[in-house]
């Protein structure tokens, strides 16, 4: 069963509801975070992915829509343990915590004004996006929100109407990802992911500076790859044409995990199938989530399964 903590309190997600006329539904004025919780089958226990780590974004960009949340973010990563309890799932799942102004009025209003309400729900969810195989992507018409807009480090709901709009225009013409460009026409990231290319034996992905959500699984990617491949990350600014040229292409996120890329605009990105550093990489990552790998333990927060049974 699905729970939800909202404002305080525990409930069945069915019961976790706002009013048509609350601030952030019309005005996008929230914040949100992904958190992914991935069953282990062989010791019957779920691993949350780095709670904490999300958690401080999650204040941070709650410090951006000026929201004062009563909790820590070891109090959110706590809180969320006894959500995933209390669900039991024995599935992969997705966390989603939202932070948003719940006040009830239809009008554009100084953010402090407004009364900051918090929901945290999980949910059953598979794969995002097929990792089996190679992703054929384009790049879109539509470019990335810029910091002097909206500030693109923080998930702030009303910034995703970019990412929708982008994916929309990919998906109907025949594609299965879009990769959204800066408005000097450098690659920025995916839709929901951040994008990077395997060259001349390194992993090369975009900077901060380029308008990029500093994923949480980006950087583990990152000293994934080091620590465990002896490969260097250059985060810098990347050209869509070193797309095509690319030895190979993958995407990271909460979600979308580790994606592989295969075709980018109608160029074939390496062989355009799964390359090698990609699968390496991918094989690892699946490993570490779900609490495989003794020396990446300290990344992933277990909870036990059998506790569900504690709860009414």
């Amino acid at each position: 069963m699905s729970y939800a903590f909202m404002n305080g309190e525990f409930l069945p997600l069915a019961e976790a509801k706002v009013g048509v006329m609350t601030h952030a539904l019309h005005y996008g004025t929230s914040v949100f975070e992904g958190i992914r919780g991935n069953w282990n089958p062989e010791e019957e226990k779920m691993f949350i992915f780095q709670p904490r780590e999300h958690y401080r974004r999650f204040l941070q960009g709650c410090k951006v829509l000026r929201m004062s949340l009563p909790y820590t973010a070891e109090e959110l990563s706590r809180i969320t343990v006894e959500l995933v309890e209390r669900s039991g799932y024995q599935q992969d799942i997705y966390i989603r915590p939202l932070a948003f102004k719940g006040t009830e009025r239809v009008a554009v209003l100084k953010l402090q004004d407004l009364e900051d309400s918090l929901v945290i729900f999980t949910i059953p969810f598979g794969a995002y996006m097929d990792l089996e195989a190679a992703a054929n992507c384009c790049t879109s018409s539509w470019r990335r929100i810029e910091d002097t807009m909206i500030p693109p480090s923080s998930k702030i709901g009303g910034l995703y109407v970019n990412s929708v709009l982008a994916k929309t225009e990919a998906t109907l013409a025949g594609f299965d990802e879009a990769i959204l460009l800066t408005q000097e026409g450098y690659v920025s990231e995916g839709t929901g992911e951040n994008i990077f290319m395997v060259m001349d034996g390194k992993l090369v992905t975009p900077s901060t500076s380029d308008n990029i959500l500093a994923g949480i699984t980006r950087n583990a990617v990152i000293q994934l790859a080091r620590n465990e491949l002896g490969l260097e990350t250059v985060e810098r600014k990347v050209r869509r044409s070193e797309l095509y040229a690319a030895d190979e292409c993958f995407l990271t996120g909460t979600a979308a995990h580790l994606t592989p890329v295969g075709h980018i605009d109608n160029y074939k990105i390496g062989s355009g199938d799964i390359g090698p550093v990609t699968r390496e990489l991918q094989s690892l990552y699946f490993d570490v989530i779900r609490g495989r790998i003794s020396k990446y333990l300290h990344w992933c927060t277990p909870v036990s399964n059998t506790v569900a049974k504690a709860y009414p």
